[in-house]
Formats: C-alpha cells, structure tokens, sequence
C-alpha cells in the first residue's frame, strides 16, 4: 500500500472507521477517500456501484456497519440482518468487479458459539450455537468472513477479515439504550454525578467477563495487518485479557470521580457468560496493544465530554 494508493474507508464516521482514518493519516497516506451515509447508502446496491467505477479505489477498509448493544441487537433484529449483508455484499463484490487490490472486512467477535472454549481460537467458528440476542449481526458477519473466503477462492482475490473485539473509544456511541456496556457505563456515572444520584444501576449480575480494547489501538493493529497479512485465515484482534462487569463499573466510577453506591439488576440479560479472544497469532505476527484499559477510559471520558 504506498503512501498516495487511493484507499477507501467505508463508515469512516464511526467508531472504527475515524480510527482507521486517523492511523492512516498518522502513518503518511494522503489519498483518504470516503462517503457519509447521506452521501451513499451502502445498502443500495445501484449507488455503490456507481461510486466504485466513479473512484476506483485501490484498497478498502470494510467498517461500516449497523452496530449496538444487547438491546439494539434483540430488537432490530431483521435490520441487523438485513443491512449488514447489503453493505457487506454491495462493497465486497463492487470491489472485485473494480479490481481492488485489497480488501480488509471488520468483524466481531459475537461470531463464536455462545459457549465456545475460552479464550476463543479463530477455529472456533461455527462449531456450535450463537448468543441469541445477537444472532442475527453475528449471521451477517459470519457471512461477511465466508464472502471474502469465496472471492478469493474463486476469484483470487486478496480480501482478509479481521474480528475484533469489545471496543470503545473516541466517537463511541453513547446512546441511552442502544449502546455498548462500557460507554453506557460512562454516560450513567457521568448523569449520576452531575445529578448528585445516589445509587447507578448496572444491568444483570455484574459477573460476566469482557475484553475491551481502545478503538485507535484496533487501528494500528489493521494497517498493520493491511500492510502485512495477506491469508484466508481471519485474524482475532484482542488485548488477550478480561474483566469482570463488576469490576468494570467499579473502574469507570473511578475515572469518573463518581461517589455514589452500586446496584446490579439481575432481571437485566447478561448475554454470554465470557468473550475472551484468543490473539496468539495476531501476537505472533508482532503486534500487541498498546492503550490499557484505565488510561482508555479516561481518553474516551475525555472524548464524551467534549461532545456535551
């Protein structure tokens, strides 16, 4: 990938796609191409054809994606389903038919069976059942992974995938129920400090573990990959350690500065009991994380406060 390739980000307003922007404009590329989605659906398939013979790009960061949290994920269900695979679909065909040197699909780690082994080895996949409340995004994925598998089957195309793990980080999504764990965390002990709250309740038993790593630190892991992998396997991107919920929300409350009491509603879904990715070959490529997870948190505090 040289410094002036044509490289395009597909939801590079999101949480990973503004980091993979700000790693390649960090590592020198200067031909940054993107669209927001009220510049290009990526569901249609017509206006993504349009823009690949218009531009032509050389390689293509997948990013985009309709995402969220339990709630989202259980309740728009026919959504996650239905405009994840067209995104996917539209950008990795057009991106065979433009030949793009180059592709690199996002996906996630609720790919694995719910009750998977631990941590999770990326020969995991499809050996069992999924969580059910994210069953529908994880399909998509999984289809995502097995698209870019038969491209380059078929068609000799070097498209890699990569699965990320929990994120967070700067322009997360801190929407009061449809978000992720760790930045509803922060949006509920920042309320309940400024409201001077009691108490802050903290959804189901507090007793599942997750793996959380700072978005920008996904970032330089993909470039890395980008610039250096280039097999059918998919890659588990991870830290390669996790946390208890509990222990989260007792974190967060002390980067917050918040000094109120704890209460944990166990009629709330806890989802799956624990997500830990294995990184042993993302390690032995050489790339480890660099953020941990107390400095992260407070970055992204840093970043939720400046958008109030």
């Amino acid at each position: 990938m040289e410094i002036n390739s044509k490289i395009y980000v597909a939801g590079h307003n999101g949480m990973v796609g503004s980091a993979v922007c700000r790693a390649l404009v960090k590592a020198g590329y200067t031909n940054i191409i993107s669209r927001s989605s009220k510049e290009l659906d990526l569901r249609n398939q017509a206006a993504v054809a349009h823009f690949f013979e218009t531009e032509k790009p050389d390689y293509v960061f997948l990013a985009a994606a309709k995402v969220g949290g339990i709630v989202a994920n259980n309740t728009y269900r026919a959504e996650f389903l239905h405009d994840n695979l067209c995104i996917q679909n539209n950008i990795i065909h057009q991106s065979y038919l433009n030949r793009v040197k180059k592709l690199m699909f996002f996906g996630s780690s609720c790919i694995y069976p719910k009750l998977a082994p631990q941590p999770l080895k990326e020969d995991y996949l499809l050996t069992g059942l999924l969580e059910p409340t994210n069953e529908p995004y994880a399909i998509a994925k999984i289809a995502g992974i097995k698209m870019c598998e038969a491209y380059r089957d078929q068609y000799q195309c070097n498209y890699i995938s990569v699965m990320p793990t929990n994120l967070y980080g700067y322009n997360d999504n801190y929407h009061p129920e449809n978000s992720h764990v760790l930045p509803a965390l922060i949006r509920k002990f920042h309320e309940a400090k400024e409201k001077q709250q009691p108490e802050v309740e903290i959804w189901g038993s507090g007793t599942p573990l997750r793996e959380f790593m700072f978005a920008d630190d996904l970032a330089s892991a993909a470039l890395f990959l980008m610039l250096h992998y280039n097999e059918k396997q998919f890659v588990n991107i991870g830290v390669g350690h996790d946390i208890k919920i509990k222990d989260l929300a007792y974190l967060v409350k002390k980067v917050i500065g918040y000094q109120g009491e704890l209460v944990f509603n166990t009629s709330k879904p806890d989802g799956t009991p624990r997500k830990l990715m294995d990184v042993s070959l993302l390690h032995g490529l050489g790339w480890k994380h660099q953020v941990e997870l107390e400095e992260g948190i407070t970055l992204a505090y840093q970043d939720f406060r400046n958008k109030q």
